[in-house]
């Protein structure tokens, strides 16, 4: 029996070596041969390399024309421009040499997500653009056209620069946002792009203007960790961007160990990451320079006795099924921290149930957690990219009656509104004395004032609505449970996460101790 333990052990850890590329990056080699050893039990050789090393290139607007003349030369380059022109685009060689099936685009769902499409722009914006670009505009006018087209469309939806930021002493706190009570956003300087940028990404107008009002942004370690401590009921800090891992080790380290090693931040039970970077490029993880320096202080974060979760934004099978992936995905859990899953609902891209089904099958086998589906948010271009809500539940319903018991970890269809966040649970008919009405049943999986959270409420059934905003309160209601209430807190300063503090008999007890 000992010996087929020990055959099984020494099975197991020479698998897991393998994966390991030495000759790659020395310092991660190193590094997880540690991590994998047994107990008596000397390391064992590392084999040869799975993945090769590769170097990320960034590319912009500028590399448009010479991308589609060599890959898509059937496509207009100069519409991909102008909406390049609106809308902020960057990839990379990953993306553009292993994700993107170029013998299916434009209809190759990761070309949609990456390089701006004509048809986001409304046909007048476009043709605006477009003949800027084709008479030789100056950049100060084609910049002008485009702010003034950005300035249509929504750029901070759900009120997130007037209702999230939170104060200190009356003062507003930079680079923060504070919407749910045991969680708060901070958006490190260093970390405000992306190592690709997504079509339909909320965020888009953070990428527009870099240094101007439109972003949120800090570098301040010493007010993150005093807000930590002057707000009690934060239990997760949420790293969010941009994407945190485009930042050196060096530079993340400074805000997690300020974190880590500061008296009276025993409240914070959770380390967040928000990060596609698994997606357009897993290298991170890999070979980069600093890949084994950031292991391991996810190690060290899973150490300190904080629970480190990556939420990870997965838009597409296909962006699941390289090695590159797989392998970093398997590094980062061998550190301890968990990987979540989650993602929009995203018209010509993802709006089949199979695909979703396909993606949490595919996280739940790699040991990643499914976790959000959303709805697109009512910014950007949402006329292109927007699903009904009639059509995104029956989506959401179709794929986790699919999926095993360990797949429905996965919370959706969820709108990231100005309230909070608002699932649909169901449609159904309910009789009334006036008659049969159909209606949405919703219910806050976030919000505003936790108490919400207690509520069923509904909306009339409207088949086009893909938003709050398109409906209506069922049953001859004049408005929904909430709207009172949140009208008059928005009125209150600060953040409406400082403004409901928990019981005491709720309030969180740290029970955890360092390793």
């Amino acid at each position: 029996m000992l010996t087929s333990i020990l055959r099984k052990s020494n099975a197991w850890c020479f698998r897991r070596a393998s994966c390991l590329s030495l000759k790659a990056n020395r310092g991660l080699a190193s590094y997880v041969a540690e991590q994998v050893t047994f107990p008596d039990h000397p390391p064992l050789p590392l084999a040869l390399p799975s993945v090769g090393k590769k170097k990320i290139q960034l590319l912009t607007r500028s590399n448009i024309p010479e991308i589609f003349a060599t890959r898509a030369p059937h496509l207009p380059a100069t519409d991909y421009l102008a909406a390049a022109s609106v809308f902020p685009m960057r990839a990379n060689n990953y993306v553009v040499e292993e994700l993107i099936d170029w013998s299916r685009v434009p209809d190759d769902p990761i070309f949609k997500l990456v390089f701006p499409q004509p048809d986001m722009l409304e046909p007048d914006q476009l043709h605006a653009v477009r003949s800027a670009i084709e008479r030789g505009a100056s950049k100060s006018e084609l910049r002008d056209l485009a702010e003034s087209i950005r300035g249509l469309l929504n750029p901070h939806p759900a009120n997130q620069k007037q209702e999230n930021v939170p104060h200190i002493n009356g003062e507003p706190v930079e680079g923060m946002q504070h919407k749910y009570r045991e969680t708060c956003l901070f958006f490190p300087t260093e970390g405000q792009y992306c190592h690709s940028y997504c079509t339909y990404c909320f965020r888009w107008a953070q990428f527009t203007a870099v240094g101007s009002d439109q972003q949120f942004q800090s570098k301040d370690v010493t007010q993150l960790v005093d807000y930590l401590k002057a707000n009690r009921d934060v239990t997760d800090i949420l790293f969010t961007g941009g994407d945190p891992m485009v930042m050196h080790t060096q530079q993340f380290a400074r805000y997690v160990d300020a974190l880590l090693s500061s008296p009276g931040t025993e409240n914070l039970a959770t380390i967040r990451i928000g990060s596609k970077s698994l997606s357009y490029w897993p290298y991170r993880y890999l070979t980069d320079p600093d890949a084994g320096e950031m292991l391991k202080l996810f190690e060290k974060i899973v150490k300190s006795g904080r629970h480190l979760s990556i939420m990870a934004h997965f838009s597409h099978p296909v962006e699941l099924q390289g090695v590159a992936v797989q392998e970093a995905m398997r590094r980062i859990r061998a550190t301890g921290a968990n990987i979540r899953c989650q993602a929009p609902l995203i018209r010509q891209v993802n709006d089949q149930p199979h695909i979703w089904a396909d993606m949490w099958r595919t996280q739940t086998r790699l040991g990643a957690i499914p976790y959000y589906m959303f709805v697109e948010r009512d910014t950007g271009a949402k006329h292109y990219f927007e699903v009904p809500l009639a059509r995104a539940f029956d989506i959401y319903r179709e794929a986790i009656s699919s999926v095993a018991g360990t797949a429905r970890t996965v919370q959706g269809p969820s709108m990231s509104a100005s309230p909070g966040k608002i699932q649909v649970v169901g449609i159904t008919t309910i009789n009334t004395p006036s008659g049969p009405e159909k209606v949405f049943i919703l219910r806050f999986l976030q919000a505003r004032n936790p108490a919400w959270m207690k509520e069923t409420f509904f909306a009339k059934f409207d088949e086009k609505a893909s938003w709050l905003n398109d409906l209506k309160p069922a049953f001859g209601e004049k408005e929904f449970f909430y709207e009172k209430e949140y009208r008059e807190l928005v009125k209150r300063e600060g953040a409406s996460g400082q403004l409901f503090p928990a019981s005491d008999s709720m309030k969180y007890r740290n029970r955890i101790r360092p390793f």
